[in-house]
């Protein structure tokens, strides 16, 4: 997540592929087939450690769900 929010790419998205969730350009994730969990855009404004460790907790539940 920190990786995700800290991006100095627009575009960047966290995603779901091949098991392996990872930060890369949404467009790459769309021709990779890979699951779109979260994206630069609406995590942008999170801030503060609690708020993000809370969200970056139930994402990684997500995850967990749809197999990584």
């Amino acid at each position: 997540m920190r990786k995700l929010v800290d991006s100095q790419d627009q575009d960047a998205a966290l995603v779901l592929v091949r098991g392996e969730c990872v930060v890369m350009p949404e467009e790459q994730a769309d021709r990779q087939g890979a699951l779109v969990l979260a994206r630069h855009r609406e995590v942008r404004d999170v801030h503060g450690d609690h708020e993000l460790d809370s969200l970056a907790a139930r994402l990684d539940t997500l995850a967990r769900d749809l197999g990584a």
